[in-house]
């Protein structure tokens, strides 16, 4: 059974706001310097820069041995890629993790891009079709939060609409999480369909989505700098994920610049601002 703190009140919604922001920001500043010949440390360098600006810190700094604000992972990485001076190289699939702090609030967020090959078209083309699937099952999963009675029912859609994709795999050891006073915080998020229905989504629900899909099996490994998560297979992997509140008067995807309303539109869902 989940305690009520679990939900926030209109007021501590509207306090999350900020940090919302600055994740967008960060995670913005990074991908516009993914590029061939960039390095992880550079986009850590500039992500840092969005939200100190912003009033904020990187809350991935505050997890106990981690010194970055971004997680980068590269081809078969799948999360907690730990940034590095190797030069992004041509057809890389990278996914970019981050997260904002301020005044005590909590967002964390994910986007995963595929660089140009024109020497590896095949190769571009299926990571590009993973990163799309992946990306739309994040915006699958949020639609669903938002017409929802109960939190797991977002993994059975998740998971279903993968599955009619292809023969993609979704990741089961790691999963969403709430996000608040703590970056993670209960409850968990699944990412698939689980027998039990969760806590009840009604206002106050803020949860991180975070769809993990790869193109092989599902088995990981972690590599011996004990962060970097990758598939046993060598297959490639994608992860996206925003920070999404719950509030009387509909959901608002607080780590999007404008608040989902790109992403909801083809389901017919309309964010709508935090009163």
């Amino acid at each position: 059974m989940f305690r009520k703190s679990i939900y926030k009140s209109p007021a501590q919604l509207r306090a999350m706001q900020p940090a919302g922001r600055a994740t967008a920001a960060a995670l913005a500043a990074a991908r516009d310097g993914l590029r061939t010949g960039a390095t992880p440390l550079e986009l850590d360098a500039a992500a840092e820069r969005a939200i100190v600006a912003l009033g904020g810190q990187s809350n991935f700094k505050l997890v106990p041995g981690y010194r970055h604000t971004l997680c980068v992972s590269v081809d078969d990485a799948v999360v907690h890629g730990i940034p590095g001076e190797r030069p992004f190289r041509p057809g890389d699939i990278v996914s970019i993790d981050g997260g904002a702090e301020v005044d005590g609030w909590n967002g964390d967020a994910a986007f995963t891009v595929v660089l140009d090959d024109p020497d590896r078209p095949d190769v571009v083309a299926a990571r590009r079709e993973l990163a799309r699937v992946t990306e739309q099952s994040l915006w699958v999963g949020i639609a669903e939060l938002a017409r929802a009675k109960h939190l797991n029912q977002v993994g059975a859609a998740i998971e279903e609409y993968v599955r009619a994709e292809g023969e993609y795999g979704i990741l089961t050891d790691y999963v969403g999480h709430g996000v608040g006073r703590q970056m993670h915080e209960e409850p968990p998020v699944f990412n698939y369909r689980v027998e039990r229905r969760g806590p009840a989504v009604q206002p106050g629900l803020v949860v991180a989505i975070e769809p993990m899909i790869v193109a092989g099996g599902i088995d990981t490994f972690v590599h011996d700098d004990d962060w970097t998560v990758a598939t046993a297979d060598g297959a490639d992997a994608a992860h996206v994920e925003h920070t999404v509140a719950v509030h009387a008067d509909g959901v608002w995807v607080l780590t999007a610049e404008d608040g989902g309303a790109a992403g909801l539109a083809p389901f017919g869902i309309v964010p709508v601002p935090i009163p």
